[in-house]
C-alpha cells in the first residue's frame, strides 16, 4: 500500500511540474493527490503497521496492534492536526494578499516609479535589484516581481533589454524573500512551523542573501545589455492621491506582524488579521464610498469597485491558496505514515558529510544544497514541506536557516523554479531556454556564493 501511495504522489508531482506542458493548472493535480492519498489511507488503515506522531516527532509504538476504530480515530485526529497547521499558513497568506491588493487599489505601487530618476541602464539595474530585494522581503517575492516588472514595462520600452532586467529581478526577489519570515512562502512555512525565529533568521541569512544578489548584479552590470541609456519615459500621474500613504501604511502593517508575534507569542496569522483590519479601515475611509457589501449586484460591473476591501478580495490569487492546501496536505499524508521520517534517516546514513558542518550534526550540507538545486526543477513548497516532516532539529538550528536559504534562492536557476520566475515568464513571455542560457549561470553563481557565505557565518559565528 505504501508503494502505491508513493507512486500516486510522484505522478501528482510530475503533473505539477509539467503544468505548462500539460496545460493543466497545478492546483488540480495537487487537490486530487491530496484527496486520493487520504482516501486510500482511510481504506487501508488496518494494513499499516507504522504511524508518525507529529507532536513527538517520532514513530508510534504498537500502532499495528490497535483496533480499526482506534486507527480511524487517530487518522481523523491527524488529518485535523495537519489541516490546522496548513490553515495557519493559508490564512496568513490570504491576509497578506488582501493588503497588497488594497495598496494596488489606490495605485500605491506607482510611487516606486518615482525612485527611478536616471536613464543609465546600469544604474536602473542596481535600482531595480535593490527594490526587488527590499520589497520581496516585505510583500513576498511573487508580488514584488509583479509590481516591479509592471513598473519596468513603463520605463524600459525595448523588450530585449527588459528580458534581462526581468531575469535579474527574479534573482533579487528570491534572494530578498529568503531572509525575511514574510518574504517567501517556504520561509513563512518554517517560521509558522516554529523552526526559525525572526531575529535568528535575519542574522543568519541577511548577509548570504545580499551576497546572492550582489554577485549576479555586479557581473550583470558589465554585460552588454546593461550598457548605454534608455529612452525617456512618459510621466503618468497617479490614479489616487492616497497611493503613497496606503503604500507605506500597508508595508508597515505587514512588517508589524513579526513584531506582534514576538510580543504576544500568538500565531502569525492573528497579527496579519489585525494588520488587515487596520489597513482596511483606512482604505474604507479614503475611498469615501459607504456601500454595503451585501447590497452589491455581483453581475454589475458598475459596482465592482465600490469598496477597496471588496475589490481586493475579488482579486486574490485563490488558485495559489488551493495549490498550497493540496500540496501541503498531500505531503502530510506521507509524513503521517512515517515515510518521510524513514527517508530522512536514509539520507543521514547515505550522504557523506562535506566537513563544513557544525560539530555533532548528522545531516550533510550536501543534502541541503541538493535541496536548493532540486527547487529549481520542482516547486520549492513541497520540498520544504517534506523537510519539515523529515528533520526533527529544534528551533533555530542552522539546518533550518540553510534550508530556508537554499529553497528560496535555488529556484532562481531555472525560470520555472520559483513563483517569481513563473510570473515573470508569463508577464514578459520569457523563453525557458533563453533564461537557461542567459540568466541561469548568474543565478547559480549567486546561489553558490551565498551558500559559501552562510557556511562561513555558521562556522565563525
Amino acid at each position: 500500500m505504501e508503494t502505491l501511495l508513493i507512486v500516486i504522489f510522484v505522478l501528482g508531482y510530475l503533473a505539477i511540474t509539467l503544468e505548462h506542458t500539460l496545460k493543466i493548472d497545478k492546483l488540480i493535480p495537487a487537490l486530487a493527490m491530496m484527496a486520493i492519498l487520504w482516501a486510500m489511507m482511510a481504506f487501508g488503515v488496518d494494513g499499516f503497521t507504522t504511524w508518525f506522531d507529529s507532536a513527538k516527532h517520532s514513530l508510534m509504538d504498537n500502532f499495528g496492534l490497535l483496533e480499526h476504530e482506534e486507527k480511524m480515530h487517530l487518522l481523523e485526529e491527524t488529518l485535523l492536526h495537519h489541516l490546522g497547521k496548513t490553515s495557519e499558513i493559508l490564512v496568513f497568506l490570504l491576509g497578506a494578499m488582501t493588503i497588497v491588493e488594497i495598496i494596488d487599489y489606490f495605485d500605491g505601487f506607482a510611487t516606486i516609479k518615482t525612485f527611478v530618476k536616471t536613464r543609465s541602464k546600469k544604474k536602473i539595474l542596481w535600482i531595480f535589484a535593490f527594490l526587488a530585494f527590499i520589497l520581496s522581503a516585505i510583500i513576498d517575492n511573487l508580488t514584488a516581481t509583479i509590481v516591479l516588472i509592471s513598473i519596468l514595462q513603463k520605463i524600459v520600452y525595448d523588450r530585449d533589454s527588459r528580458l534581462w532586467y526581468a531575469g535579474l529581478i527574479v534573482i533579487a526577489a528570491n534572494a530578498g524573500g529568503a531572509w525575511s519570515p514574510i518574504g517567501d512562502v517556504t520561509t513563512t512555512m518554517l517560521w509558522i512551523g516554529n523552526k526559525v525565529s525572526t531575529g535568528k533568521l535575519i542574522s543568519y541569512l541577511l548577509l548570504p542573501s545580499v551576497v546572492c544578489v550582489l554577485v549576479p548584479t555586479f557581473i550583470g552590470s558589465f554585460l552588454t545589455p546593461f550598457k548605454g541609456t534608455i529612452e525617456a519615459e512618459d510621466d503618468t500621474p497617479p490614479k489616487s492621491k492616497y497611493g503613497p500613504r496606503m503604500l507605506y501604511l500597508g508595508l508597515s502593517a505587514i512588517v508589524f506582524v513579526p513584531i506582534f508575534k514576538t510580543v504576544t507569542h500568538l500565531p502569525p496569522y492573528v497579527g496579519m488579521m489585525l494588520s488587515l483590519a487596520i489597513v482596511a479601515t483606512f482604505a474604507e475611509i479614503y475611498s469615501n464610498k459607504k456601500i454595503a457589501i451585501s447590497s452589491v449586484d455581483p453581475d454589475s460591473d458598475a459596482h465592482s469597485h465600490h469598496s477597496p476591501v471588496h475589490s481586493a478580495l475579488t482579486k486574490i490569487e485563490l488558485p495559489s491558496i488551493l495549490f498550497f492546501l493540496g500540496i501541503l496536505m498531500a505531503v502530510a499524508a506521507l509524513e503521517s505514515l512515517g515515510l518521510l521520517f524513514n527517508f530522512a534517516e536514509g539520507l543521514k546514513q547515505g550522504t557523506p558529510l562535506l566537513g563544513t558542518e557544525t560539530a555533532g550534526t548528522q545531516i550533510s550540507d550536501l543534502v541541503v544544497i541538493l535541496l536548493g538545486v532540486g527547487s529549481a526543477v520542482i516547486d520549492n513548497v513541497p520540498l520544504v514541506a517534506a523537510s519539515l516532516g523529515m528533520f526533527s532539529e529544534p528551533l533555530d538550528n542552522p539546518l533550518w536557516h540553510f534550508i530556508a536559504y537554499s529553497a528560496g534562492t535555488g529556484g532562481s536557476m531555472l525560470i520555472i523554479g520559483s513563483a517569481a520566475g513563473v510570473v515573470a515568464m508569463g508577464m514578459e513571455k520569457i523563453d525557458f531556454f533563453w533564461y537557461l542560457k542567459k540568466i541561469a549561470w548568474l543565478a547559480a553563481l549567486g546561489f553558490i556564493a551565498g551558500a559559501i557565505c552562510f557556511i562561513g557565518i555558521r562556522i565563525f559565528f
